[in-house]
């Protein structure tokens, strides 16, 4: 074996089996997949993930996602006006998830925590099964006004935010450095 040929691998890790040049293997490194083989690297992405954009969907997945959201919004303000709630109310708590922000004066991640639990479904679902088994109507109103608020979200593009900080969301990045 030359000095520039290629080694067979031994017991090493996948990461090493890149590094050290072996004959065969597969490396993660700089969150992109590569296979190394004994003649050259080549460079895998996957068609849904942005390497610029690491955890964000893009394409045809990101437009579907948005139109869910656009989807909810519409359904569950039309349900909200045929079961004869409050427009008062529908317009004075729509904004209210929105209150989950003030977890970032605690930092990112606690920020993140706090934003992602008022804007995920699992909230509004409990409240609307409880308003239903405890035959309490008020629970189904304040759920589909939820629900209103993450469709709009999500359609506008907002997504549950990574503790990386509030501007990174599982839609893509959001802010002035998006």
């Amino acid at each position: 074996m030359g000095p520039g040929a290629a080694k067979p691998c031994s017991r090493t890790t996948l990461r090493e089996t890149a590094t050290l040049g072996c004959e065969t293997g597969v490396a993660l490194r700089r969150r992109r997949l590569y296979i190394a083989g004994p003649f050259e690297e080549t460079e895998m992405q996957s068609p849904t993930i942005n390497p610029a954009q690491d955890g964000a969907v893009t394409g045809e997945v990101l437009a579907l996602m948005r139109l869910e959201g656009v989807v909810l919004l519409a359904a569950s303000t039309l349900f909200y006006a045929v079961s004869d709630g409050s427009w008062l109310l529908y317009a004075v708590l729509f904004f209210a998830p929105d209150l989950g922000m003030i977890g970032y004066l605690a930092g990112p991640r606690a920020g993140a925590l706090v934003y992602n639990a008022a804007h995920s479904i699992i909230g509004p679902l409990l409240i609307a099964v409880a308003g239903v088994v405890l035959l309490w109507p008020l629970g189904g109103v304040l759920s589909l006004i939820w629900f209103s608020h993450i469709g709009f979200d999500r359609a506008l593009g907002y997504g549950l935010k990574y503790g990386t900080g509030f501007g990174f969301t599982h839609l893509g990045r959001i802010g002035r450095q998006a």
